[in-house]
């Protein structure tokens, strides 16, 4: 565990590229279920797979990164999609590459609480993300509206990634923020890590010769395209109402959040608000 930060983003890098990455419990449980399953009927399928991966902002960084270091030794196409990564892989594959997981509760066990509870509220504010982007996407019709949800769900990987490998500095930056709420979460990052998260994330992404669609999509500094916004605000309005619509981050974030989504979906401000409180509740 790191207690103290790394001198800059090369650094970063170095480090997390290769960390191990433990994944949620239940993925743990099911990917057990399903390899008995395979062991006894043979009749696990990709798409069954996938189901129990794509919840898992984790397991699905961890899919990604394995089948994209198979296919730098071959010359096929990239998979930009769990499903499409597991298919690639093959299903005797998958479980050999990951037949035994460690989840984060055993991993985080002789840390304070506060270092699984900061990582279950990064994993619940990314499914929330998710969730909205995924509507963005289908709102707007767009094809690839799996992947700007996928690209939402991790968006936030190398915060997890901290709080798993770095709990102290973690810790300390929530403290910051909770201290003052008005502050930046990038200036306080630089302040703690010496770096932003969003750049070490691309940085790790490109290392890790994620799809360039799924970089693109992650990258905040290009929320000119339309499909980036989807992403983008996805994420912002997660972080904004995680403690709740009515809280005061919510309060004074919302009017804004709620203007910029109602002109990517060409909505009036009521219908888009209300569309999104739909969304949440589902």
């Amino acid at each position: 565990m790191l207690s103290q930060p790394l001198h800059d983003l090369a650094s970063w890098t170095r480090h997390f590229r290769s960390v191990e990455i433990p994944v949620l419990p239940t993925t743990v449980e099911e990917l057990a279920l399903l390899k008995q399953t395979e062991d006894e009927h043979g009749n696990v399928d990709a798409q069954t797979l996938a189901l129990s991966v794509a919840s898992d902002p984790l397991m699905t960084l961890k899919v990604l990164i394995e089948v994209e270091s198979r296919r730098r030794s071959r010359t096929v196409t990239g998979a930009e999609t769990v499903t499409e990564a597991i298919v690639m892989m093959g299903v005797t594959p998958f479980f050999n590459a990951f037949g035994s997981q460690k989840d984060v509760m055993t991993w985080l066990g002789d840390q304070p609480p506060a270092a699984l509870m900061g990582l279950q509220r990064v994993v619940r504010r990314s499914h929330r993300a998710a969730n909205f982007a995924l509507s963005f996407a289908i709102h707007r019709m767009d094809e690839d509206a799996v992947v700007i949800q996928e690209a939402a769900l991790i968006h936030d990987f190398c915060e997890m990634l901290l709080w798993l490998h770095a709990p102290a500095l973690a810790l300390r930056i929530a403290q910051i923020q909770k201290a003052d709420p008005a502050l930046r979460s990038s200036a306080v990052q630089r302040e703690v890590l010496n770096i932003e998260l969003q750049d070490l994330a691309q940085s790790l992404m490109q290392v890790w010769h994620l799809p360039e669609l799924l970089q693109r999509l992650a990258d905040d500094k290009h929320a000119d395209h339309p499909r980036v916004r989807c992403v983008m605000l996805a994420v912002r309005l997660a972080r904004h109402t995680q403690d709740g619509w009515g809280s005061p981050g919510a309060q004074a974030a919302l009017p804004d959040d709620v203007a910029d989504i109602a002109a990517l979906l060409n909505l009036s401000t009521t219908a888009a608000h209300a569309a999104l409180l739909d969304v949440d509740r589902s």
